[in-house]
């Protein structure tokens, strides 16, 4: 027997039932009486073919939201990278400093840029150190750059180092020989103050080029290593003065208009 369609179903479905469920005449010559056509394989199969097209249709949807989608968020997405990095914009001939910088000016701009890149140190920072190794030089009549070289191999211009024996900053002064020189800075503590720390490493560097009248001798003094017949730590500092050097050489030619 068949069941009424369930109020759910469609106005389709329902006339296609009733259509259907009426009787037809067997082919001629038969006698037996009329009987109704079975119906549920074909309501299944209808149900399936509804089915199937809802889903194509469903799958027709989804796929234009996703192309739209796309669309869009390519568009969001340019729109971003926009906004955090700007276009970069092309520039033509080299980039200079400032047309008022005098020669002392580039000189330390130079080196700083050069110390910040190679010992992956914050310009701002460096630049600092640069500057009071150039009044610290002027003060004790010590080369600036032999005073960047001593920090470049003492510390790598780490203002807050130290060492197993107890030397401290930047030029890894040992406070507990140079308390005299300490106590107008406020002792020891003062050895992490930059400014303080390249200006008592730069007296001490004078003072021992005074009393072995020769640099190499008093680099090795600096470094505790006097005695060492190969005078690696000269060498080092030595080494990195060259580089200084060479910068400096560039800062004082004419520039060209």
């Amino acid at each position: 027997m068949i069941r009424p369609a369930a109020p759910q179903q469609s106005a389709a479905l329902e006339g296609l039932i009733q259509a259907l469920s009426r009787t037809v005449p067997l082919e001629a010559g038969r006698s037996s009486p009329m009987k109704k056509i079975r119906l549920p394989a074909l309501v299944r199969a209808y149900g399936a073919l509804k089915a199937g097209l809802a889903l194509i249709g469903l799958c027709a949807i989804c796929g234009a939201a996703l192309i739209a989608w796309s669309y869009d968020f390519n568009a969001l997405r340019q729109a971003a990278g926009e906004m955090f990095f700007p276009p970069s914009v092309e520039v033509t001939g080299p980039i200079l400093g400032s047309e008022a910088e005098t020669p002392l000016e580039r000189e330390q701009r130079l080196v700083t840029e050069y110390i910040a890149k190679r010992y992956r140190v914050a310009d701002s920072a460096v630049s600092g150190f640069v500057s009071a190794a150039y009044r610290a030089g002027g003060q004790y009549n010590v080369d600036p750059m032999l005073v960047l070289a001593v920090m470049a191999v003492e510390s790598r211009y780490n203002p807050v180092a130290e060492s197993g024996v107890g030397a401290r900053g930047l030029m890894q002064v040992m406070p507990k020989f140079h308390l005299d020189k300490l106590a107008a800075h406020g002792g020891e503590p003062a050895l992490l103050e930059p400014e303080v720390n390249i200006l008592v490493g730069t007296r001490i560097l004078r003072e021992y080029q005074r009393r072995l009248g020769d640099t190499e001798a008093a680099l090795q003094m600096y470094a505790g290593a006097l005695d060492e017949p190969t005078a690696q730590y000269a060498a080092k500092v030595f080494a990195e003065k060259a580089r200084l050097d060479a910068l400096r050489k560039l800062a004082r030619k004419p520039q060209s208009a």
